[in-house]
């Protein structure tokens, strides 16, 4: 099994602004992970507790060399994030959201393939290695009707 979050991570949060995001990134950056950047559309220029907010995700990687991304949007928007970091050519692509209607995720798997990302999710419970200092996590109850997609295509 790879190590895809550790201590060379630097993480990007796309919804950082919202609850869930400014929420969980301040958890991340306590436990020591490297945040570098957040995406709020209509919001870049501004931080939240220090760590700069852009308006794309393109913008971030470019000022940050972001090499994770981390998604806190509604299910309506989470597919256009992880296709947005893909484009971005985000190697490493986690997303938090519940709900993701499935065929949304059947358009992502395709403009994926090929492309050499990894997506996690929507909706992984715990990311976490404590050996190299890399937590990317969200504290949710497991049902057993959850549905969880790991993709990695070469």
């Amino acid at each position: 099994m790879s190590i895809l979050v550790g201590k060379d991570t630097r993480l990007l949060v796309q919804g950082i602004t919202g609850r869930e995001g400014s929420f969980q990134t301040r958890r991340c950056i306590e436990y020591g992970t490297n945040v570098v950047a957040g995406v709020t559309p209509g919001r870049g220029g501004e931080a939240m507790d220090e760590v700069p907010v852009f308006d794309t995700v393109r913008q971030a990687v470019a000022a940050t060399q972001a090499n994770c991304s981390l998604i806190f949007v509604p299910a309506p928007f989470a597919a256009d994030a992880i296709l947005e970091a893909a484009d971005a050519e985000m190697p490493v692509i986690i997303c938090i959201t519940e709900g993701v209607p499935t065929m949304d995720m059947v358009r992502v798997r395709r403009f994926l393939k090929g492309s050499g990302a990894t997506v996690i999710g929507p909706l992984p419970m715990d990311l976490f290695n404590s050996t190299v200092n890399g937590f990317v996590e969200i504290n949710v109850s497991v049902a057993p009707n959850i549905e969880m997609w790991a993709i990695s295509l070469p």
